[in-house]
């Protein structure tokens, strides 16, 4: 059986994180993934690095709003009735965590990991030879209903008592910005600060692949076969066989939950499924940087395959079928404020987003068992926050003081 340091179950961009800070701090890692790194919910996302997240995602305040949900048809969210039902106290805690005095417990915990996100990001992407995808764009946030004006407003006062960069923009400003937008919107804000890639996915996978370079290990595996044996230790099975560490982290996004209720923990995990699909911009039409349109919960931004079209929120079960229905809701939307031609795929792509409750991560040691770490539960940030709250983890397990506290984010505030 071989031995390791540190065993991290989960190749998406929080556990490449962890695997790749513990790496550097001269420890002997094995990185374990059923598919290649990069290839599950961090291959799917708008590829933003956040400097403005401070506000989370709320439970709607007002009955208007509740009754237009309900009706399942809005592009933002969609649900399956039965896993709504299911969720039912989830989505109670959610609105709980809704209230202003959550708003502001989440806004003091993250702006620190926020506002170091980006620093964090070029560490990994030097290290990692990735900073040809990494793109100083910006991005910009579209409100087209008079009536979003107030929160347009609000995102512009928290991103400045943050410091970070916001401007709103004329309709004159933004045809410098991006000729081919169409203006039908009311208001637009513009982050400067925050920053996008080309390839998710691609970053991930060269931050893997600097894993192996300074000495770590992939191998295929299933995280399923997690076990703590007779020697104080924690082992898995993988493709290269049995392995085994005194330190395991379980890093495994949405996948965490089933693997870490065998061990006893009970949190709040719950899933909102997202998809895009990737359309070759019509004639000369280029897109500069990525581009939100907040009342109707997509964004477009340019990648390597072409124009990403991402979806809003879809509250359905892990494994069940895909239901892109958004799309189909999206894509005129979509077409009107850029010029859309044909799709790239044959169909639109899917992945799954782990979130908790509070929209915060779950770091740290798990409380009833020795050597098992927590880097879950990201929700929409796990890209723009995996390098940080990874070196957050990895400087815990190793004795280290970690540069931001992470006692708030622990487990033990739902255990």
């Amino acid at each position: 059986m071989k031995s390791f340091d540190v065993m991290v179950l989960g190749a998406g961009m929080a556990g490449v994180s962890v695997a790749h800070a513990l790496v550097e701090r001269g420890r002997q890692v094995l990185l374990v993934d059923r598919q290649e790194p990069g290839e599950g919910t961090s291959y799917g996302n708008a590829g933003v690095i956040e400097t403005d997240g401070f506000t989370p995602v709320t439970f709607p305040d007002d009955w208007r709003s509740l009754m237009r949900y309900a009706l399942n048809r809005e592009s933002e969210v969609h649900y399956h009735l039965k896993t709504l039902v299911r969720m039912a106290p989830w989505l109670a805690a959610l609105r709980r965590h809704s209230q202003p005095d959550a708003l502001v417990r989440y806004a003091e915990i993250m702006k620190p990991l926020i506002l170091a996100a980006g620093t964090a990001h070029d560490h990994l992407a030097e290290q990692a030879g990735a900073t040809g995808f990494y793109r100083e764009t910006g991005w910009i946030k579209l409100f087209r209903d008079p009536a979003s004006r107030k929160d347009a407003e609000a995102m512009m006062r928290d991103a400045y008592a943050a410091g970070t960069h916001c401007a709103e923009i004329s309709k004159e400003a933004m045809a410098e910005l991006e000729p081919h937008l169409r203006p039908d919107y009311h208001t637009a804000l513009y982050f400067g600060g925050s920053r996008s890639v080309s390839s998710p996915g691609g970053v991930t996978n060269a931050i893997a692949q600097s894993v192996v370079a300074n000495g770590g290990t992939f191998a295929t595996g299933n995280a399923a076969t997690l076990a703590w044996d007779t020697d104080n230790c924690w082992t898995v099975r993988t493709a290269a066989g049995p392995c085994r560490a005194p330190d395991a982290v379980i890093a495994l996004g949405p996948w965490a939950k089933t693997l870490i209720e065998r061990f006893g923990y009970r949190l709040p995990l719950e899933v909102k499924r997202g998809y895009h699909r990737h359309f070759v911009p019509s004639g000369n039409a280029g897109l500069s940087r990525p581009v939100v349109d907040m009342d109707n919960g997509f964004v477009i931004t340019p990648m390597e395959r072409g124009i990403r079209l991402t979806s809003g929120i879809e509250f359905a079960e892990l494994d069940s079928a895909p239901t892109p229905v958004q799309m189909g809701r999206i894509l005129p939307m979509a077409q009107a404020l850029f010029p859309l031609d044909e799709p790239v795929e044959a169909e639109p792509w899917m992945g799954n987003r782990p979130c908790t409750p509070d929209s915060m991560p779950v770091l740290g040691r798990a409380p009833n068992h020795a050597g098992l770490w927590f880097s879950i539960g990201h929700g929409h940030w796990g890209f723009s926050l995996g390098p940080i709250t990874g070196r957050l983890v990895a400087q815990a397990i190793v004795g280290e003081t970690p540069d931001h506290p992470i006692d708030r984010l622990s487990a033990t505030r739902f255990v």
